[in-house]
């Protein structure tokens, strides 16, 4: 083996100096070792990354790289749609390629700023990643003064994926006059209220996937190829319908029903409509939770009791709600406001239905009587027929 390997590595082609400095061919070495092991995605996996293409040049035009501006562009949408994969698509393309003094891409800032310590915690992480040294932060407000100390005359690129509050943002980049010119921060949200509100004006909203992106991403994680198996095809887009476009619930679905018989697809076909998968059910209900208990009332309302309506603030409003909570749903991609000819409407994601049906189901898996909505016409019928309301 260690012949093979030997014999393969003297068969690769070197650098030549020829008439340049050692130097200049010292630092595209480095260039390129650094590409290498900064990139966060192998080329299988950007293989599976279908539809992200336009996206990727949509988030460029916003970063506009030739300017020497400080900007701040942000990546909305609901969970499970692709932002932080468009972020690291991003962070790869761009990281080591346009004269940038340092990078970091900090993930999962919600999760891990639940406290000032833990804010102090990713302040560290973001500086010691950017300056490649340990640098010790034990409070926040401290992290903030040597943000802005070492790095307002850097050139730096950073990602903050999944940040819900203005906090996180005020402790990691509080302004554009932290960091140096040219400088670039992109940050990930499923509510847009907080990029709202630290004056991010450039805000990308990440779409679910049309029916044949869904199809092919589905393929890629089910059969590993962009197209179903010829017995597979109906089936495959039963799930992809199922899916309505969302990146997270085709990945899901496709690599559980990886290597599976066709029976075995039937039976989970089944089982979906009774059972939701729970991978997709706990990502769609981090928004969820964020919710106050008025606004969870709207959020189980909307997705168990108007499922087939087109609504309207009008209308809801009528039905005792406020429409500072409604926009709320809006900001954290809970529903979705369109027009419908002349008329705006609100529309939820199935998935967001089933996840609050589910949640309502919850309260009391056995006897439908004790929960706090019906909706299904089958536990109504039951529970008026034996009168079991409690």
């Amino acid at each position: 083996m260690w012949k093979n390997a030997l014999r393969k590595a003297g068969s690769i082609a070197g650098w030549h100096i020829h008439d340049r400095y050692e130097a200049t061919i010292i630092q595209e070495i480095s260039g390129h070792l650094s590409r290498e092991l900064n990139s966060r995605f192998s080329r299988h996996d950007y293989e599976k990354l279908v539809a992200m293409d336009s996206q990727a040049d949509k988030m460029m035009e916003l970063l506009d790289m030739k300017s020497d501006d400080v900007r701040f562009v942000g990546i909305h949408g609901m969970g499970g749609v692709g932002k932080t994969t468009l972020a690291e698509i991003i962070y790869d393309r761009v990281s080591s390629n346009w004269g940038f003094e340092g990078s970091g891409f900090i993930s999962c800032v919600r999760e891990k700023s639940a406290t000032a310590r833990d804010l102090a915690s990713l302040q560290k992480e973001l500086l010691s990643t950017i300056m490649q040294e340990e640098i010790p932060i034990w409070d926040h407000h401290e992290g903030i003064r040597m943000i802005k100390k070492i790095l307002q005359n850097k050139k730096v690129f950073i990602v903050l994926d999944d940040v819900d509050s203005d906090e996180q943002l005020t402790a990691l980049a509080g302004d554009r006059k932290w960091f140096g010119p040219g400088s670039r921060v992109i940050i990930t949200s499923r509510d847009i209220h907080p990029l709202r509100t630290h004056d991010v004006k450039d805000i990308h909203k990440v779409e679910q996937l049309e029916t044949a992106e869904a199809l092919q991403l589905f393929s890629l994680s089910a059969f590993k190829k962009t197209h179903p198996i010829e017995d597979y095809k109906d089936l495959s887009m039963g799930f992809v319908n199922y899916a309505q476009g969302l990146p997270l619930a085709l990945k899901v679905l496709g690599s559980f029903l990886n290597e599976r018989e066709i029976d075995a697809w039937k039976s989970e076909k089944d089982k979906l409509k009774a059972i939701p998968d729970p991978k997709i059910m706990d990502v769609l209900q981090i928004s969820f939770d964020g919710l106050q208990k008025l606004q969870k009332d709207l959020f189980l309302d909307l997705a168990c009791l108007f499922q087939k309506s087109l609504l309207s603030y009008e209308m809801l409003e009528s039905c005792g709600y406020y429409r500072i909570d409604i926009d709320v749903l809006i900001e954290k991609s809970l529903i979705s406001k369109s027009k419908y000819g002349w008329c705006p409407y609100l529309s939820m994601h199935d998935l967001l239905k089933e996840l609050g049906q589910e949640i309502v189901r919850r309260e009391c898996p056995d006897e439908s009587g004790k929960r706090s909505r019906l909706f299904c016409w089958e536990d109504l019928y039951q529970v008026l027929k034996n009168d079991t309301v409690s």
